[in-house]
């Protein structure tokens, strides 16, 4: 899953799940779940995560929406596997290389049909 989010130092939780196209709900029931996403708080509670915390949310998210686990197996797998960040970086590249070559393949498929 490829986000768009710009390079900055913080985000919202309003950004993060406009990003992931999830509820802000589900963004805080992650965070009581899962420890590695420790988002900054100011004075009046508002959530700003760091471009560490949307890494880690990209593998949670792959993990229980893109691939099936249960929170409990995404837990797990996050505890287990020390190179699953490096599969969804992998993963994320794959899918960019495969939509370039899609626009390539219609764009060939327009010409042939001039």
């Amino acid at each position: 899953m490829k986000i768009n989010l710009p390079d900055k130092l913080y985000y919202s939780i309003g950004e993060v799940a406009k990003a992931f196209d999830v509820n802000t709900s589900l963004i805080r029931y992650w965070e009581q779940e899962f420890p590695i996403i420790k988002p900054k708080k100011n004075k009046k509670g508002n959530r700003y995560f760091t471009p560490e915390d949307i890494k880690n949310l990209q593998i949670i998210y792959h993990l229980v929406k893109e691939k099936g686990y249960t929170l409990d197996g995404a837990k797990i797998a996050l505890t287990t596997n020390s190179k699953i960040s490096e599969t969804i970086t992998i993963i994320d590249r794959l899918e960019f290389v495969k939509a370039e070559l899609l626009k390539l393949k219609d764009s060939l498929v327009e010409k042939d049909s001039e």
